[in-house]
């Protein structure tokens, strides 16, 4: 079967579209290159239960309001798939407005609480040493560092996270209205990624662990240089070929879609062609950011580098772990990654 989008015309911001009996699609907007992500409003019986919160603006705020001055119900539960700002940065703010529980993983709201809390006074000189080792030019480390001083990291776009949750493990089984779903963990976007199932409908929420068009971003960051995202993605991918082969899925990004084997196939791919260029590039050493053009072919703005470094790292990573490269540090302290 082909990935195939649903027949149904994407919402414009704030505003719902049917996609299954009892559940409904939305979208919010994003000040990036995507410029969006999808919520879903599930039936809940006398309420709806929430699946992801936009990110935390005064536009998403406005847009919140509107939207729910039209619904026929409130809200009866947050529930975030994973920490990012477009995922989790409205929660607070739901939570607050109807006095609801928040479910999430374990690890994705602690993480969340630490990146929005920022630095606390803590040096920064690790980030420094990040891009460093990544190869990065002095002026960009430099800018870098004046940007961090300049800005309050995530935590501006998140808004305050309650101080409390309903932890979601995997194989727990949500009861939403008359359905039940099934907890998913994926790993390698982010530490311990929410998806839900409904076997009986077969449909799947997948959040950013499956997306249609593009691939998630699996990144290593400063915050654990020596992390093997790659391989927990690689690792808990596969689990989703077990599903349904027409399940609907509800991504965060793009449209719904059929076709989850397919896609999940071309997303193993994806990451196997990368390493394969990695092998064939990285014949004499090389740093991370010499291998940016071999995983990238599009131009890379400053706020799409940053997320490349820590891709082209995270597949870097994938293959020294594996004891395929060799990984050392040159005299101006860059990683120089080259196969054994």
């Amino acid at each position: 079967m082909s990935v195939s989008f649903i027949d149904a015309p994407i919402p414009d911001d704030g505003n719902l579209q049917s996609v299954a009996e009892g559940i409904y699609w939305l979208r919010m907007p994003l000040p990036f290159d995507l410029d969006h992500i999808n919520l879903y409003l599930l039936d809940d019986g006398d309420h709806y239960a929430l699946i992801d919160t936009g990110i935390g603006t005064t536009r998403v705020e406005e847009l919140w309001e509107t939207l729910l001055a039209k619904l026929d119900k409130g809200i009866s539960k947050v529930i975030v798939t994973h920490m990012h700002p477009d995922h989790i940065g409205m929660a607070g703010y739901l939570v607050e407005k109807f006095r609801v529980p928040l479910y999430m993983s374990h690890s994705e709201y602690f993480v969340g609480r630490a990146l929005s809390a920022g630095s606390r006074g803590a040096s920064d000189w690790q980030d420094d040493e990040y891009l460093r080792r990544c190869g990065m030019s002095s002026e960009y480390i430099s800018t870098a560092s004046e940007n961090r001083k300049k800005n309050k990291g995530v935590g501006q776009v998140i808004r305050p996270i309650p101080l409390q949750f309903e932890r979601l493990q995997e194989g727990d089984v949500l009861r939403l209205g008359d359905d039940n779903w099934q907890v998913i963990i994926g790993r390698g976007h982010s530490p311990e990624h929410v998806c839900l199932y409904n076997e009986k409908r077969e449909i799947l929420i997948s959040g950013d662990h499956v997306l249609p068009g593009i691939s998630p971003n699996i990144g290593v960051y400063s915050t654990e240089p020596n992390a093997n995202s790659l391989l927990q993605y690689l690792t808990t991918l596969p689990q989703f070929l077990n599903l349904a082969e027409n399940t609907l899925v509800l991504p965060s990004h793009k449209q719904p879609f059929h076709g989850l084997h397919t896609r999940v196939e071309e997303l193993l791919v994806h990451h196997q062609v990368h390493l394969q260029n990695l092998r064939q590039f990285c014949r004499d050493e090389k740093t991370v950011e010499e291998c940016l053009p071999v995983l990238f072919k599009r131009e890379l703005n400053p706020h799409n580098l940053f997320f490349a470094i820590a891709e082209a790292l995270s597949h870097l990573n994938y293959l020294y772990f594996a004891d395929e490269f060799s990984r050392t540090v040159d005299e101006q302290g860059r990683f120089v990654f080259k196969i054994k």
